[in-house]
């Protein structure tokens, strides 16, 4: 009885896991499209941390 309940929650332990992984994303990020770039590039010339 012992061992058919622990394969059981060990069954269940994975096939949740595998649901998750494979499952559709239930991600909340809203679609906001690409970003355009608003800073300033890199210059070495300009860096203040020499």
């Amino acid at each position: 009885m012992a061992i058919s309940k622990i394969i059981g929650n060990i069954t269940q332990y994975i096939s949740e896991a595998a649901m998750r992984i494979f499952g559709p994303n239930d991600d909340a990020y809203p679609t906001i499209g690409v970003q355009p770039f608003t800073g300033e590039p890199y210059d070495k010339r300009k860096d203040d941390n020499l």
